[in-house]
């Protein structure tokens, strides 16, 4: 019998987008799989929409909104899978994703080799999807994709990897204490104990960047701590493997990139990542602003010049989504008008019903 290849779906208020994400899980070429979906507790139709298709072999279950990472971690234990293929209700496989990858395995990768893909980014339009290579996407050892993940603060995204059910033992559950970047987090692990990661470009996959990312840290305590919490792990993961210059350096360059997410609201992490800091035989410098925000924090002082990055950011990006939504509907009009009610984006790519 081929491998089964559960595909895990967790599923919080994604009534906008679930069902072209049920649908590109469903047009899989590889045919042994099942879909397992567990609805976070959400209190839009998320469900309902989710429930249309157990009569076509998917399995819905439900529980108290507990989080993604607990969601999954239930998803995880209803399968039976071989492999597993996180996917989260809003991203999207392109049709022979799980196949080109598994088509590695069926030739001399093991049980612990992980599998990673490219994957591209768009809003409301698959027709507009980037690919933006990183140094992440090649063959890499353990050691070798910690440094750069963690160095250069890169990502891979969930939907990306395609994990035996030997590594995801071997990993253990997701962390359901990180509020934000519990996937990064996660992939660490599952790095960690893995032989190597081969990266098969043919095989894509499709993120849809939100309105407000989970690993946005802003100036909610509860994330703030959260987010000190997984760069603690971050740093325990990698040196686990190996505790040399390099890997005390990339931990020294992650760290002074988010020290500026603490500063100046919450001194006691700031005092916290100076010590793990002189831990790892360095120091942190005081987080800068660019030029445009300079300014502002030597007259008004750090916090308004924090607010005003934070909503400027925001404005801007509304207003990209605003546009990018704009042509969305304009493109659907036309469909509508054509009698057609079915769209591509291109080469390898889902194909999925357009919003009604």
């Amino acid at each position: 019998m081929p491998p089964l290849v559960s595909i895990l779906i967790p599923a919080y208020n994604a009534e906008k987008w679930i069902e072209d994400t049920i649908q590109s899980a469903l047009q899989q070429t590889w045919g042994n799989k099942e879909i397992i979906i567990v609805d976070d507790g959400s209190k839009d139709q998320t469900l309902a929409i989710a429930q249309k298709y157990v009569s076509r072999g998917v399995f819905v279950a439900t529980q108290s909104n507990q989080g993604a990472a607990a969601a999954r971690n239930k998803a995880y234990s209803i399968c039976h899978g071989d492999y597993i293929q996180w996917l989260d209700a809003d991203d999207l496989l392109a049709p022979d994703k799980i196949e080109k990858q598994l088509a590695i395995s069926a030739g001399d990768a093991s049980k612990k080799t992980l599998f990673s893909a490219a994957w591209g980014s768009f809003i409301y339009r698959t027709s507009k999807v980037v690919f933006s290579p990183t140094p992440l996407w090649c063959d890499l050892s353990p050691i070798e994709w910690m440094v750069r993940k963690i160095g250069q603060d890169l990502s891979m995204q969930t939907m990306a990897w395609l994990v035996s059910r030997e590594l995801t033992e071997a990993a253990g559950p997701w962390d359901a204490r990180l509020l934000g970047d519990d996937d990064g987090e996660y992939f660490c692990r599952v790095v960690q104990v893995s032989d190597g990661v081969r990266f098969i470009p043919e095989a894509r996959s499709y993120y849809r960047r939100a309105a407000t990312s989970l690993s946005h840290v802003g100036q909610s305590d509860k994330k703030m701590e959260a987010q000190f919490l997984a760069l603690q792990l971050y740093v325990a993961h990698i040196r686990s493997l190996e505790d040399n210059q390099m890997v005390r350096k990339a931990c020294l360059d992650c760290l002074q990139k988010y020290l500026g997410c603490f500063y100046p609201e919450r001194p006691d992490i700031v005092k916290k990542m100076e010590q793990l800091a002189v831990d790892l035989g360095g120091r942190l410098e005081s987080p800068k602003l660019t030029w445009k925000y300079d300014w502002i924090k030597k007259i008004f002082g750090w916090k308004a010049a924090k607010r005003t990055q934070f909503k400027y950011n925001r404005v801007k990006t509304t207003l990209i989504r605003s546009w990018d939504k704009f042509m969305y509907d304009c493109e659907g009009k036309n469909i509508s008008e054509n009698g057609s009610g079915r769209t591509t984006v291109n080469n390898s790519s889902p194909v999925i019903p357009r919003e009604r």
